[in-house]
């Protein structure tokens, strides 16, 4: 039994944040039918390299357990095989520039009428009023949406993340919202709309940062690898190589001290609390490198974790998936990222590879009775 068997969902998304989010539910069960051009489908089936077995593996990672089938938009007939499809959906995912479906024919209140059950899931940019023109690409939001000015180094023009991190959190809101509106449809038998943005995404998942400034109107700023408010949580060099130390509390703090043979830190009444720690950084940072500079960070993860206090070398991708599989998980499967949700009834599976351009039109037309 899977969690979202039977569903059918209908995913007009491309690139990363509504193919994130169908894939989730693909994972789970629904069977999910990716709409594409004919021409290139998904953009990102071009957006290589790396490619794996001849394909972009961007598209690889956001696209499996689904179908898809060509349909160009602007032929009456593909256009009529799309709401053919959507009125026996019971969800539907788009990511198209706001007013796209409604000039289809294709909107919520266009569709609904028919399929009052449809759980219609809009992802935008910058929402459908007065952002509807703004492009919504990743890069641009962590731009304007605040992420790019609180990382980096302080004296620098501001860093993006190193993944489209605002895409992924916006595809997992959606996923959520989506699963919201099914539980309220069991309910009622009414489905409704679902809209996600990438800059309210963004600014709710700027979490400490975005509640400092909307509960105390204070603006933070790029402070490189170190935290704003919990000393020492940041990056040190060891003999070697960088170890990251996150003591997040005192405890953690006296268990650090004790390691290094630092007793007098934990003893200094300036060091005593982390709001002392916070506000005395400039010293006591410079005294902790200064131990930490002595030996390997291998040495001092293995003693430093074995005191309970959190630690770790800075790995490269490769280095993390070795560490998930040394920790029991399996963090690959066949060629693809596992999904992370456990479940202990209704696990993921992995029923279908991400498929070609257009190679499931058959199967969908005898679901639609075509």
């Amino acid at each position: 039994m899977e969690s979202l068997g039977g569903l059918l969902v209908a995913d007009f998304s491309r690139v990363l944040a509504g193919p994130y989010a169908t894939m989730l539910l693909a994972d789970l069960g629904a069977d999910v039918v990716k709409i594409e051009r004919p021409d290139g489908g998904d953009d990102t089936r071009a957006w290589g390299p790396p490619y794996a077995d001849g394909q972009a593996t961007y598209f690889l990672g956001v696209n499996r357990n689904k179908r898809s089938i060509a349909l160009d938009l602007r032929d009456p007939g593909d256009l009529e095989v799309a709401r053919a499809l959507v009125a026996r959906a019971d969800v539907l995912v788009e990511n198209f520039r706001p007013g796209t479906m409604e000039r289809l024919g294709l909107g919520y209140e266009q569709v609904s009428a028919a399929n009052p059950g449809l759980v219609y899931c809009s992802v935008t940019g910058f929402g459908a009023g007065k952002g509807a023109e703004l492009p919504g690409y990743d890069l641009v939001v962590q731009a304007v949406g605040g992420l790019m000015s609180v990382t980096g180094e302080p004296s620098g023009p501001g860093t993006k993340t190193g993944v489209a991190l605002v895409d992924v959190i916006t595809g997992l809101h959606a996923a959520l919202g989506v699963l919201a509106a099914l539980r309220h449809r069991d309910a009622t038998g009414r489905g409704q709309r679902v809209e996600v943005s990438l800059l309210t995404s963004l600014l709710s998942a700027l979490a400490n940062h975005a509640s400092a400034f909307a509960a105390a109107g204070v603006v933070p700023r790029a402070m490189g690898n170190r935290h704003p408010s919990i000393v020492p949580y940041e990056v040190f060099e060891a003999a070697d190589r960088p170890i990251v130390i996150a003591a997040g509390n005192d405890r953690q703090f006296r268990a650090l001290c004790e390691v290094l043979d630092r007793q007098d830190l934990a003893a200094d009444p300036r060091y005593a609390t982390n709001a002392g720690r916070v506000a005395d950084r400039l010293t006591l940072v410079p005294e902790l490198s200064r131990t930490l500079a002595t030996a390997s960070a291998d040495t001092w993860f293995a003693a430093l974790t074995s005191a309970g206090v959190p630690c770790g070398p800075i790995n490269d991708v490769a280095g993390a998936f070795a560490l998930a599989s040394s920790l029991g998980f399996e963090p690959v499967v066949d060629g693809q990222v596992a999904n992370p949700i456990a479940l202990g009834r209704t696990p993921a599976s992995y029923r279908l590879p991400p498929p070609g351009l257009g190679q499931d039109a058959a199967w969908v037309r005898e679901i639609l009775g075509r």
